[in-house]
């Protein structure tokens, strides 16, 4: 806290790197290198037993440990995180560490390393320990992972649903509609109330074309139904299309009846 909190200057933010991630290295290295060897014990199929001593763990936590403070000399040689100063809309001046790639490429290294943590931690959910460590440290390792990526979706919510607005706005486009809205059958109105959405009443091109394709098949079908009626070439199956119990009433029209009884009332002629 100490480091964070005074006025900011050089050695502050120094400090307040170096304390951060050498800390985030200590404490979760050492975390889950247990919960590893818990992990190697409790998956042994082998006779032989596996048996890690602390030292072996200790001497497997060393590299990490030198990988992180090679990274954070590195970074204090080359580019020493200095303190910027802030002015907000009011007018207020406040001084806060730079953050750069270097801070965003370590983050990324301690999501991946939480990651490998989370499959040890998963690998070990059902094994025995003594004072129940394993489960206990799982639940740690869960914590700080949940919780980073709870943060993660928050900025990002943030960011697409504020973000498009802000870039609109400070392009000068914050009072004019959406052409690809538009294009969607969807008119975007802008207010001094809100956004609201009109919808406009087009038609719907994709809705009536499958109607189309719909009613074509079902004109073909009857093509081929009457056309293959009655026919002495087809030989009927016992309950299909074109069985003389399936077929359909022939309706007859009203001039073709009144011809068909004209001839036969009509009287035979004499030769």
């Amino acid at each position: 806290m100490a480091a964070i909190f005074p006025v900011l200057d050089l050695y502050s933010c120094i400090a307040t790197k170096w304390s951060r991630h050498l800390g985030f290295c200590v404490t979760y290295t050492a975390l889950l290198m247990k919960t590893w060897r818990v992990s190697l014990t409790y998956r042994v199929k082998s006779a032989h037993k596996v048996k890690l001593t602390d030292k072996q763990l200790l001497q497997w936590m060393v590299p990490i440990l030198l990988v992180m403070l090679i990274y954070l000399g590195t970074w204090t040689l080359s580019d020493t995180p200095a303190a910027e100063e802030i002015v907000d809309n009011e007018g207020l001046r406040f001084k806060q560490c730079v953050y750069n790639w270097w801070d965003h490429s370590l983050a990324i290294g301690e999501v991946l390393f939480l990651a490998w943590g989370i499959r040890v931690c998963y690998n070990v959910r059902n094994a025995e320990s003594l004072y129940n460590e394993a489960r206990l440290i799982s639940y740690a390792i869960y914590n700080i992972a949940i919780v980073n990526i709870m943060m993660i979706a928050f900025h990002t919510t943030i960011a697409l649903v504020f973000g498009p607005k802000v870039i609109r706005v400070l392009k000068g486009q914050g009072d004019q509609w959406d052409n690809r809205a538009r294009s969607r059958g969807v008119t975007a109105s802008f207010s001094l109330n809100g956004i609201g959405l009109v919808p406009e009443e087009a038609p719907d091109l994709y809705q009536e074309n499958e109607e189309l394709k719909k009613l074509a098949a079902q004109i073909e079908f009857m093509k081929i139904v009457h056309m293959e009626m009655n026919n002495r070439h087809v030989k009927p199956k016992s309950g299909g299309y074109f069985t003389t119990l399936n077929a359909p009433t022939v309706v007859h029209s009203p001039i073709s009846k009144q011809s068909c009884i004209l001839s036969q009332n009509k009287p035979p002629e004499e030769l």
